[in-house]
């Protein structure tokens, strides 16, 4: 079955937030490696603290995605998920 137009941007959402976690991530990593380098290693591991969790964040975004298109997530109308 087809998603409606609801489903359809509720999962381009859930997709662009995700993709928006992964790159931010990818900055935080790049900036912990700086970080690391000139001597700064407890901020370097709070950094890759964040990451991680935006990673963890990013997984569960992209399994509502999967599920919104499965048909087990459904959004009713606009504004209103079901």
């Amino acid at each position: 079955m087809p998603l409606t137009k609801p489903n359809q941007q509720l999962r381009r959402d859930l997709k662009e937030a995700a993709a928006l976690l992964k790159w931010s991530g990818v900055d935080l990593i790049q900036a912990a490696v700086r970080l690391s380098e000139s001597g700064q290693e407890d901020e370097a591991r709070e950094l890759l603290k964040i990451a991680a969790s935006y990673q963890e964040v990013e997984d569960r975004l992209t399994g509502y995605a999967d599920e919104v298109k499965a048909g087990r997530i459904v959004r009713n109308k606009v504004g209103a998920v079901g």
